[in-house]
């Protein structure tokens, strides 16, 4: 049985130790052992660079965003306040102005 920790990207079993960095084989996640050291009971949730994200933070979206059930989209480059982290696919809760309340997914936004 290993005891090496889960991927926190994708949840793979598979990582391996490379020095003072965990790796992921199947998404190419690397974090440190210290970071891993003290997030085994939290979920971490990381922007599409793979900066960890908390709440509160602020980000900018990397990709056109079409918004489901409307004509409107989500421009790149658009900034977010004070996101939340939630649980479930789409990770991130926020407010975008001239949109509303939204649910964004971690990997289409980063930290700014």
């Amino acid at each position: 049985m290993s005891t090496l920790p889960k991927c926190p990207k994708c949840g793979s079993e598979f990582t391996y130790d490379d020095g003072s960095m965990f790796v992921c084989p199947e998404c190419a996640h690397e974090w440190s052992k210290a970071t891993a050291e003290s997030t085994d009971d939290r979920r971490v949730v990381c922007d599409a660079n793979g900066n960890v994200l908390q709440d509160g933070d602020t980000v900018t979206v990397i990709k056109d965003l079409k918004i489901k059930g409307s004509s409107s989209v989500v421009k790149v480059g658009t900034k977010v306040k004070n996101i939340r982290l939630v649980e479930g696919d789409h990770d991130i809760d926020c407010k975008i102005d001239g949109i509303g309340a939204m649910q964004l997914k971690s990997e289409f936004v980063k930290k700014a």
